[in-house]
């Protein structure tokens, strides 16, 4: 996903389309229906939104709908040449590396689950580089939780359809392909070792507000100490932080592997 519109302009937008549920997800393909948001020009913070809830968008179409075209597509051909793809599941390199994979649930932006099984792949030098990071975390007192990885390019084209195009700047087009397709860029964030709760952080995730950017100045100073510890430890490992969302993060060789659109049952259980 990656930004494309002033933040703000984003913000302003999103009041308008997106919703907020601190309950249980709506059904697949629900519309959750808009809520009251409003951003603070002074500021930027977001009002009727706690970081801890989960965003959504009212679908500009069904989400079975999309899924068939997407399935249906191919991805964009690329020159190359690219690195051979060796994607490997995550915690097969270190099973104290938590989940919590939104995208195989309704617990996302959309409301529905798109992948049907819960996995975490990424290239092996990214894995790897992500497994270091999460040990150079735990002599803090935490450990890395990933809500995505490697996704299948399908699904980017069903983000793509699905988003109203005011709100585009928070997802990739398909047209280009993602860091994510190329196995290449997880999104995470950290949890607590002692307790094994995820920290707290200026925004929840997949949230399309301005408080989702790397430098938003706004939370409690808490929760930007945790944002900052996260990505000193990932800039370590050779990752870059996607400026609108902070947890992103891109492996410093995304561009060498190609756009990918294997599914998981496809991949198997990686490593």
């Amino acid at each position: 996903m990656t930004p494309r519109l002033p933040r703000l302009v984003i913000a302003l937008i999103g009041a308008l389309s997106i919703a907020c549920s601190r309950g249980p997800a709506p059904a697949p393909e629900a519309d959750p229906g808009p809520v009251a948001a409003a951003a603070s020009r002074d500021t930027g913070a977001v009002r009727g939104i706690a970081p801890d809830s989960v965003f959504r968008i009212a679908p500009l179409r069904p989400v079975a709908d999309l899924r068939r075209e997407a399935l249906a597509a191919s991805p964009p051909e690329e020159p190359g040449p690219f690195r051979e793809v060796d994607l490997v599941e995550v915690r097969s390199l270190d099973p104290t590396i938590r989940y919590d994979i939104r995208y195989a649930t309704s617990r996302n932006f959309m409301g529905a689950p798109f992948y049907t099984s819960e996995h975490a792949f990424l290239q092996r030098p990214a894995a790897e580089a992500l497994a270091r990071a999460h040990r150079a975390l735990g002599e803090r007192g935490f450990g890395i939780l990933v809500y995505d990885a490697y996704r299948p390019w399908h699904v980017t084209k069903m983000f793509w359809d699905a988003t109203p195009p005011g709100l585009r700047g928070f997802v990739a087009n398909p047209a280009d392909g993602s860091r994510h397709n190329r196995g290449a860029a997880a999104d995470v964030t950290l949890y607590d070792l002692a307790t094994g709760a995820p920290v707290s952080m200026p925004s929840g995730y997949d949230e399309f507000t301005v408080r989702a950017a790397a430098d938003y100045p706004g939370g409690t100073p808490d929760e930007r100490r945790n944002r900052a510890l996260l990505r000193s430890a990932l800039r370590a490992e050779g990752f870059t932080v996607l400026p609108g969302e902070w947890w992103h993060f891109d492996h410093r060789d995304w561009r060498e592997y190609p756009i990918l659109n294997l599914t998981f049952e496809e991949l198997g259980d990686g490593g």
